[in-house]
């Protein structure tokens, strides 16, 4: 039987594009492009976020 699992919420700062790669405007001397890659540092590179706990009160 197959399992489901819940989906997990995007990443609100990425949207879902966590890493990206960067030029920094060099080149090699075959032609090449210089890149860098940045990850997100709200999600650290995965795409997705946790979903942040809530405190219930029960009572009065």
């Amino acid at each position: 039987m197959p399992q489901h699992t819940l989906p997990r919420p995007i990443c609100a700062h990425c949207d879902g594009f966590p890493t990206v790669a960067i030029t920094t405007g060099h080149t090699t001397p075959d032609g090449h492009r210089h890149t860098i890659t940045a990850h997100c540092p709200a999600c650290h590179g995965t795409g997705h976020t946790t979903p942040t706990r809530t405190n219930i009160r029960v009572g009065v």
